[in-house]
């Protein structure tokens, strides 16, 4: 620094060594700008999120909402009459269980590939929120907690009109809001991890098309898994929406087992490890 400013950096250091400035003067002091904390950090960034959300609420909340209620009302009631009972429950029980978790899914996954894509690189959002006192994984992390809040909330959704309509009893569901936010954890890692893969917008489709509308078919949120042909098994128990829709069955139907233990840790492991590939691999993307 320039001799003649009030700024001295001589014996003035924060905790990793970098200099500091330091007041010049009798009552001279270190000027020590210590950055929030990372919890502090986390919740900026999914209130930003938030807030954005909320300024066109109606038309961002309005479309995942119905989604799941229209396709309950026209499967569950509609071809309910001839299905009849499934697994031991009438088949519109059946059918809801499972789309609690799928509304989690498809908001979760269209946040953080579509909407991750375009804040990267269109609207350059996190050029500016990097200028803040906050790392990339801060940045992504908070991501991911807010994908799994709009897993959280449209399970919720779901939830409340399943309880009014008389299809599912409240007290067999109350976990329903956890599993949600997990799952919207889950795929919100998955989506990062194809962000990090494609190069253009229109890849995505490969994703909607070729694996999470299949996965709503084959993950035994319309029928039970066990009438699939042997050889396929193998290959619903790697799909992600399977784990679960099975653990909320079995909570909400009173028969928990070891694969249930299974589905639990699989959520877990695939959200973290995930989650962990696709930051990493975001990171380069973002400050390159």
């Amino acid at each position: 620094m320039s001799s003649n400013s009030p700024y001295q950096t001589d014996g003035c250091v924060d905790g990793l060594g970098n200099p500091l400035a330091k007041l010049s003067g009798a009552a001279a002091h270190c000027i020590v700008g210590h950055p929030p904390r990372r919890a502090r950090r986390l919740y900026a960034i999914w209130l930003r999120h938030v807030r954005v959300y909320s300024k066109n609420l109606i038309s961002n909340a309005l479309p995942p909402f119905l989604e799941p209620i229209i396709f309950l009302v026209g499967i569950g009631l509609g071809l309910g009459r001839y299905v009849g009972m499934m697994d031991g429950v009438p088949y519109i029980q059946f059918l809801a269980t499972g789309l609690l978790v799928t509304a989690a899914m498809f908001t979760a996954a269209f946040e953080c590939s579509f909407g991750t894509y375009i804040r990267l690189e269109f609207d350059k959002v996190y050029d500016g929120m990097l200028a803040a006192p906050m790392s990339v994984h801060d940045l992504l992390i908070g991501e991911l907690l807010w994908a799994g809040t709009k897993g959280f909330f449209f399970t919720v959704s779901v939830m409340i009109v399943s309880t009014v309509a008389g299809i599912l009893p409240l007290g067999s569901i109350m976990v329903a809001p956890l599993l949600g936010f997990l799952t919207g954890t889950m795929f919100g890692a998955l989506g990062f991890l194809v962000t990090s893969i494609v190069d253009n917008i229109n890849q995505f489709n490969f994703l909607f098309s070729g694996l999470i509308s299949p996965m709503f078919f084959f993950a035994g949120v319309v029928f039970p898994l066990e009438t699939l042909p042997p050889v396929t098994r193998p290959i619903t128990e790697i799909l992600p929406l399977t784990h679960p829709v099975r653990l909320l069955r079995g909570i909400t139907t009173g028969s928990l087992g070891w694969i249930h233990l299974f589905d639990a840790i699989y959520l877990v492991l695939f959200s973290v490890l995930i989650g962990a590939w696709g930051i990493h691999r975001l990171k380069r993307k973002l400050v390159d």
